[in-house]
């Protein structure tokens, strides 16, 4: 057998996606430790340590923190290695405000399609979970359903550009989140203000539930800068985070 052979070709050319499965793999867990905090934020994330405990080869590792780093759930400092970002209020204003660039426009396509009854079937299982979760007082797992809940507004819009820029700022957005832990007065409003949102998508009342987004995004960031004023050190004293997230 030559190496012109076909199933030679085919063969060969597997190889690059077993690696890449590898990566991906990496980073999931990886992710998955930022978003529950395992990595908090400051820490910094080394390749031979992180290559040890995951059992894999530095090169994965690599290519996985520069993954996380394009998502803006890592940073890189120049000379000094790869850290999980501290927020400031500048990022938290930004992603909100991003966030509702992108979904406005999903809204908007939703609602003037109409929206089809596969989209409000999910989102009422989405509202009953995060019912649930909420008396239950499980915070973390509303968060997770906040973002199911955006993310079935913006997949039904069929555009891959539009859900692509989504997942990179709910990577951001998980970070928000993260900073929600606890108990907190302005957590009780997710629900109802998810089940507005619902409605007002099943009643294509268009204007009504952009202005309500708006709302609903503008009361997230103030509840965030307060959490952050409450728990970054310095913050009090008037003195900004010296860790700034890489774009």
């Amino acid at each position: 057998m030559t190496m012109s052979d076909p199933t030679i070709k085919h063969t060969s050319s597997m190889t690059p996606v077993s690696r890449k499965t590898l990566t991906s793999l990496v980073t999931e867990q990886l992710r998955d430790g930022i978003h529950r905090g395992t990595f908090l934020p400051g820490s910094q994330l080394h390749e031979t340590e992180l290559a040890e405990r995951l059992g894999v080869s530095r090169g994965p590792i690599r290519e996985s923190l520069q993954r996380l780093i394009q998502e803006g759930l890592l940073a890189s400092q120049p000379h000094r290695g790869v850290f999980v970002p501290v927020l400031t209020e500048e990022d938290i204003i930004d992603v909100f405000f991003a966030r509702e660039a992108v979904e406005a426009a999903a809204f908007r396509r939703v609602i003037t399609q109409p929206p089809s009854p596969e989209l409000l079937d999910a989102l009422r299982r989405t509202l009953d979970e995060m019912t649930s979760a909420a008396a239950d007082d499980d915070w973390s797992t509303v968060g997770e359903l906040d973002v199911r809940f955006h993310r079935l507004v913006v997949d039904a819009v069929g555009s891959h550009r539009l859900s692509r820029m989504f997942s990179t700022l709910i990577s951001e957005t998980r970070l928000c989140l993260h900073m929600m832990a606890g108990a907190d007065p302005a957590h009780h409003d997710l629900v109802p203000e998810h089940h507005e949102l619902a409605r007002l998508i099943a009643g294509a009342e268009l204007d009504t539930a952009l202005a309500t987004l708006h709302q609903h995004f503008a009361e997230a960031v103030v509840t965030l800068r307060r959490r952050l004023h409450n728990s970054v050190p310095g913050e009090e004293n008037g003195h900004a985070p010296t860790q700034r997230r890489h774009p």
